[in-house]
């Protein structure tokens, strides 16, 4: 038993089938309803072409954000303590220069 998708129905779709296809639209719709379906179709890829890029940008975001919390933090060098009277060696050296 073969099964067929019913993607594979519509890829199978040619020239002449379409034709007929669009007759049977324009019977069933009106010429006049014809270009208000077709703006809202326009209308819904745009708002799903929108709303795709922005769960994308979304997905993005928090893949960076995951990323920059799972880095171990970076060692800042301590300053060494700023001595306020001479080390024993300077105070050595200073008489032997003097």
């Amino acid at each position: 038993m073969l099964y067929h998708s019913p993607l594979a129905l519509i890829g199978g779709l040619q020239g002449p089938e379409l034709i007929f296809l669009l007759i049977v639209i324009l019977v069933f719709f009106g010429a006049k309803k014809l270009p208000e379906l077709a703006k809202g179709l326009g209308q819904g890829i745009k708002e799903f072409k929108r709303a795709t890029k922005d769960v994308q940008q979304d997905l993005h975001q928090a893949m960076e954000e995951d990323v920059a919390s799972s880095m171990p933090p970076r060692k800042v060098p301590e300053a060494s303590p700023v001595e306020a009277e001479p080390s024993k060696a300077q105070e050595k050296s200073s008489q032997v220069e003097g």
